[in-house]
């Protein structure tokens, strides 16, 4: 296994290319347990016949975790609306498509979104009358079991060299409710500092979904308080400034 071309560095983890796989190498500080989930969901995915990058193998190199997966070449989709604006529109109403493909199935086995969401607020560093709120309001949201990426951004999009479009990164995947999948993408928008795309990505999915935008809005506080338990110390800021707020217009 040769670990001398690094595609991607994130935190906690670099990815190296070798021949057509993808090595996904984890720091010595990374959980156990959340790289063996991650190869879970990855391989739990792939059962349901959606174009993602199929799991070969988890294995050790040099004392890490790692997970070997397919490497797709291609570009991601956030490189193609950077590389090509006046194409914006196209690209963005082909990720809305791709999203509401991943809701159309279901994977039994994954965790319960809300499970997830109701441990994350509990240990979040919001007072205990917001932490209440949001268990509250989470409690009263419908039940659903609908697949859910948990990190859909355009980053995590890749367009084949053949032009097929495959969806990476699953190591969020849960079963819940899709409008919280779109509200934790909606606030991805946002953190990439992409707010025009962010308010364009909701429109169009409430329009192909047949979904109320009120509705995906409520979710974003519950997401909001979720996603800030982990993440950089100024995204963690960004996102408890939106667990505030109650309702929207």
């Amino acid at each position: 296994m040769k670990l001398d071309k690094v595609i991607a560095v994130r935190p906690n983890k670099t990815v190296y290319l070798d021949g057509d796989l993808a090595i996904k190498v984890f720091n010595n500080d990374y959980s156990k347990a959340d790289v063996l989930n991650e190869a879970l969901n990855q391989a739990r995915v792939e059962e349901t016949g959606l174009n993602v990058p199929r799991l070969h193998e988890v294995t050790k190199v040099d004392g890490q975790w790692a997970i070997v997966i397919d490497y797709i070449q291609g570009k991601t989709l956030a490189e193609l609306m950077e590389e090509n604006p006046d194409k914006y529109d196209e690209y963005m109403e082909l990720f809305v498509d791709l999203q509401l493909d991943v809701h159309k199935h279901t994977c039994p086995m994954l965790g319960k979104l809300k499970d997830k969401m109701n441990r994350k607020i509990s240990a979040s560093s919001l007072d205990a009358t917001t932490r209440y709120e949001l268990h509250t309001r989470l409690e009263g949201m419908p039940k659903h079991n609908k697949l859910c990426h948990g990190d859909f951004e355009p980053r995590n999009v890749v367009i084949a060299e053949d032009g097929t479009p495959y969806i990476i990164d699953w190591a969020h995947a849960t079963q819940g409710n899709a409008s919280a999948d779109a509200a934790r993408t909606y606030l991805l928008f946002w953190l990439s500092g992409d707010i025009t795309g962010a308010e364009k990505y909701l429109k169009l999915f409430c329009q192909k979904s047949d979904t109320a935008k009120q509705y995906v809005q409520k979710w974003i506080p519950i997401v909001a308080a979720s996603q800030s338990v982990k993440g950089k110390p100024e995204e963690r800021e960004f996102l408890l400034h939106w667990t505030n707020v109650v309702d929207y217009e």
